[in-house]
C-alpha cells in the first residue's frame, strides 16, 4: 500500500448446508466487515467472495446493501462468485441491485461451471435493466473466439464445465473441486468423488463453519476423503484437525465436541486459543532459518526466491527446485503423442534404458526385433508363477535377520520423503517415509522391528495402492 498498490480486502462467504444455522448470514458478514473497518487497514476496495457459489441471492442482496450503507457511496464494492451450483447470475444481479459496482466474469471455454459466468451471458442477463457492462459486444465475441482457439490444446475436465446442485449441500469451491478431481483421477480414484462430496457436508457441519475457501475448503475435502477411505473419523487430516482445535484461529461457531476429541487424540494436541502468529513463531520447522537448512541439505542456492518457495511449500518446494515435482492441474493434448499412440508406437524406459516399442495385433517390435505376444484380460496367477520360477532370482541388497516383511502403499500417492536407508535398523512404529495424497501427508511406519533390506521407490515417485515401498527383514 505504501508503495502505491491499491489494496482490496475480502469478506468470504458461503451458504451453510440446509438445516444449519449460526453463521454465514447478513449479521455475520456485517460483523466481519465492521472488524475490518475497526482494524485501521488501508484499502481501496472491498470484495465479498463466495468461492463455492452457494450463498442465496437474498443473503447476497442484504449483505451488499448493509455494506454499501457502512462504506459510503464512493467505496468500490465487488461481488465474486462461481457458477458451480448454478445460481451465480441471480447472485450477481442481486449484488448489483443492492449497491455493488463490480462483478467478476470469465470467457468461454472456461466460463460457467466451476468458474464465473461468461461475459456474454451476464451482458444478456442485464439487457433491459438499468445496468450496463459498458463493453463492445462484437469485440468481446472476437476475443472469446481467439481465447477458444488458444485453449484448444488444453484438457478441460468435464466436471469443471458442469453445474452441480449437490454443491448446495457440500459447499466445495470451483477451484478446489477441479484440483481434487484431477488428483483423484491421477490416482485412479475418481469413482470415489460423489461419495466424498456427500461426506463433505458432515465435515462442514461438525468443523465450526469456517468459510469454504482455500485452505479451509481443502481441509473439509481432505477429512471427507479420509472418512470415505478409512471410515468416519478414523483418520484425521492434519489441517482439519488443527482448524478444529483452534491452531488457525477461532472458528465462527464451536466445533462438534466429539470431533474435537477425535482430533486431539489423533494429533496429540490440545485445543488452543493462542494467537496463530505466536504458535508459528515458536515452531522451529517454520521460518527463514528452517528453509535455509533444507536448501543447504540439498545443495541448493539460498536465494530469496528459493527461501520463499521452501518456507511455504517445504518438501514439495524442494521437489520443485530439484526438478522432481509432478505436474498436477492443467494438461495439454500432445498431438504427436496421440498420433504415435494411434500407430501403437511407444518409447519405454526400464531401469534407465530406453526401448522403441511398436505394438501390433499379435506381435511387439522392440528396437527393431519382432516378438510374438499375447494379451489376456485379468491376471493369470498360474502362468505368472511359472514364469517367475523359471527366471533367475535377484539377490536382495541387504540380508535381514528376520522374515521379509513388505511395506506397501496404503493408498495412491506421491513419495514426498524417505527417512531411512537400506541397511538401517528400525523399531516397530518408527517413521519410514512420508507419502502425499490429496495434498495430505501420510506417514508410513515400520510394521515390525528389523532391518531395511530394500527400498523399492524414490522421492517424487507416483504410486498406486498396494505398491511395494520397502522391505523390512
Amino acid at each position: 500500500v505504501d508503495a502505491g498498490l491499491r489494496h482490496e480486502v475480502v469478506v468470504t462467504m458461503m451458504a451453510l448446508p440446509p438445516g444449519l444455522t449460526g453463521a454465514h448470514d447478513p449479521d455475520f458478514y456485517e460483523a466481519t466487515l465492521r472488524k475490518i473497518m475497526d482494524a485501521g487497514i488501508k484499502y481501496d476496495s472491498v470484495a465479498f467472495k463466495d468461492a463455492s457459489g452457494t450463498t442465496t441471492p437474498a443473503v447476497v442482496h442484504e449483505t451488499i446493501k448493509r455494506a454499501r450503507k457502512l462504506l459510503g457511496k464512493d467505496m468500490n464494492i465487488v461481488f465474486h462468485s462461481h457458477d458451480t451450483a448454478g445460481i451465480c447470475i441471480p447472485q450477481y444481479i442481486s449484488a448489483l441491485e443492492a449497491g455493488a459496482n463490480q462483478v467478476d466474469l470469465s470467457m468461454a471455454p472456461v466460463s460457467g461451471g466451476t468458474c464465473q459466468p461468461d461475459i456474454l451471458t451476464m451482458w444478456h442477463a442485464l439487457r433491459g435493466t438499468e445496468f450496463d457492462l459498458g463493453i463492445d459486444i462484437k469485440k468481446v465475441r472476437e476475443a472469446e473466439s481467439v481465447f477458444q482457439d488458444v485453449m484448444k490444446d488444453y484438457i478441460l475436465p468435464p466436471e469443471a464445465m458442469t453445474v452441480s446442485p449437490e454443491i448446495i449441500f457440500s459447499p466445495l469451491p470451483g477451484g478446489a473441486l477441479t484440483t481434487n478431481t484431477q488428483m483423484l483421477r491421477d490416482n485412479n480414484m475418481m469413482d470415489k468423488f460423489p461419495e466424498i462430496v456427500e461426506a463433505m457436508s458432515e465435515t462442514v457441519a461438525k468443523g465450526g463453519f469456517g468459510t469454504s475457501v482455500t485452505p479451509v475448503s481443502q481441509f473439509y475435502f481432505q477429512q471427507a476423503f479420509n472418512n470415505v477411505m478409512f471410515g468416519p473419523w478414523k483418520r484425521i487430516a492434519e489441517g482439519y484437525g488443527k482448524m478444529v482445535l483452534g491452531y488457525f484461529g477461532k472458528t465462527p461457531v464451536e466445533p462438534d465436541k466429539e470431533v474435537v476429541k477425535a482430533c486431539a487424540d489423533a494429533l496429540g494436541l490440545e485445543p488452543t486459543t493462542e494467537k496463530v502468529v505466536d504458535i508459528n513463531d515458536k515452531d522451529p520447522s517454520k521460518g527463514v532459518e528452517a528453509a535455509k537448512a533444507m536448501l543447504k541439505k540439498e545443495n541448493l542456492p539460498t536465494t530469496d526466491e528459493n527461501i520463499f518457495i521452501t518456507a511455504t511449500c517445504k518438501e514439495k518446494g524442494i521437489l520443485y527446485l530439484t526438478g522432481k515435482a509432478q505436474v498436477n492441474g492443467m494438461y495439454k493434448y500432445d498431438r504427436e503423442a496421440e498420433a504415435a499412440k494411434a500407430k501403437g508406437e511407444y518409447t519405454v524406459t526400464v531401469n534407465g534404458k530406453a526401448y522403441g516399442v511398436k505394438l501390433g495385433k499379435d506381435s511387439a517390435t522392440v528396437n527393431g526385433t519382432t516378438y510374438p505376444i499375447s494379451v489376456d484380460y485379468g491376471i493369470n496367477e498360474g502362468t505368472i508363477a511359472e514364469s517367475v520360477a523359471a527366471a533367475p532370482v535377484a539377490a536382495a541388497p541387504v540380508a535381514g535377520s528376520g522374515p521379509a516383511i513388505p511395506v506397501e502403499a496404503p493408498m495412491p500417492g506421491l513419495v514426498l520423503r524417505i527417512d531411512v536407508k537400506v541397511g538401517q535398523s528400525v523399531k516397530k512404529n518408527e517413521l519410514l517415509m512420508v507419502m502425499e495424497a490429496m495434498k495430505m501427508e501420510n506417514e508410513i511406519y515400520a510394521p515390525a522391528d528389523g532391518v531395511v533390506t530394500k527400498i523399492s521407490v524414490s522421492q517424487g515417485q507416483q504410486l498406486q495402492s498396494g505398491d511395494e515401498l520397502m522391505v523390512i527383514g
